[in-house]
């Protein structure tokens, strides 16, 4: 892999530019990108150059830039996000049914958790998870029920890199953080009350993938008012129940790869999936498809119709 003078890989500098863009910066100058990515002025016109070509970035009228649609088109095919999401969205909307407030989905990523969907009404109580969002794993009962499942080292690693206080009830403390952690794992779930706002209180639990590894965590955000979570929990159990009954059938092993990876990434009716399973190319290719075969049944839960809680 080419490096630049200072050892930095080509493609790492190409990340940092690409990671100048957040939601709250979505639109960028090429000073900005520069400022951001901490490239000289130069530089970042030749990265930048680069990404557009490819579609990874695209430049706008007033000459600032944005995050590509490519981008958009790679994640797509992400099965450990985008896969998961179509899986879970169906049982996050029952939960978000029933709570009226946030419902929510994320992910391990490095020492955050990174929110892949979410659910809210216009009325719920104050959220700060945003859709590619990420939130220290140490602040969020999402994130706490993440690392209580994940390796020791990681643990070691978001203690030694500090513990972000928000409000005056953040987990500030190692001692504190992993007597919280072995709480998630005897209760099987994780309560932050005030973590991040005041008036806020999250709760989750895991979800398991095939083999019972932790894929995810789904979760709620209420008001913390006090009340009980025990309903809350049983609730989310029950989703996350269904979503890993769906993952064992998307990911099972009794299946050829073409049809493997339709219902691991794909949602949709079931005659659309048996036409797709059923073609020797990809429809979205050039050129036109060969003619569909017999297609393999459907199994477990028809896809888009909404799981009852």
């Amino acid at each position: 892999m080419a490096r630049g003078s200072a050892g930095e890989s080509v493609l790492h500098r190409h990340l940092r530019v690409l990671e100048s863009f957040d939601a709250w910066h979505p639109f960028l100058t090429l000073s900005e990108i520069a400022d951001a990515a901490g490239v000289p002025r130069s530089s970042a016109h030749r990265l930048i150059a680069e990404l557009e070509r490819e579609g990874l970035l695209e430049r706008l009228p007033d000459r600032t830039y944005r995050l590509g649609v490519r981008l958009w088109e790679f994640a797509s095919r992400t099965p450990g996000a985008v896969g998961l999401r179509e899986i879970a969205r169906p049982w996050l909307g029952a939960v978000h049914e029933r709570v009226r407030q946030h419902a929510q989905l994320g992910v391990l990523s490095g020492r955050d958790v990174l929110f892949i969907d979410r659910m809210s009404t216009r009325e719920a109580v104050v959220n700060a998870t945003l859709i590619g969002g990420r939130i220290p794993l140490h602040a969020s009962s999402s994130g706490l029920v993440l690392l209580a499942y994940a390796d020791n080292a990681l643990v070691n690693d978001v203690i030694a890199r500090g513990l972000r206080p928000y409000t005056e009830n953040t987990i500030r403390t190692g001692t504190e953080l992993r007597a919280q952690l072995r709480r998630v794992r005897e209760d099987g779930y994780a309560v932050t009350e005030g973590a991040i706002h005041p008036e806020s209180r999250g709760i989750a639990v895991p979800v398991t993938g095939p083999g019972g590894t932790v894929y995810a965590a789904i979760g709620v955000v209420v008001p913390n008012d006090g009340a009980s979570t025990h309903a809350y929990a049983e609730l989310l159990r029950r989703a996350a129940a269904g979503i890993a009954r769906e993952l064992a059938v998307a990911y099972r092993p009794d299946v050829d790869e073409r049809t493997h990876g339709i219902r691991s990434l794909v949602s949709g009716s079931r005659r659309s999936l048996e036409y797709l399973e059923s073609l020797d190319t990809d429809p979205h290719d050039a050129g036109t498809p060969a003619a569909p075969g017999t297609a393999e049944p459907a199994r477990g839960r028809a896809l888009g119709s909404a799981p009852v809680l």
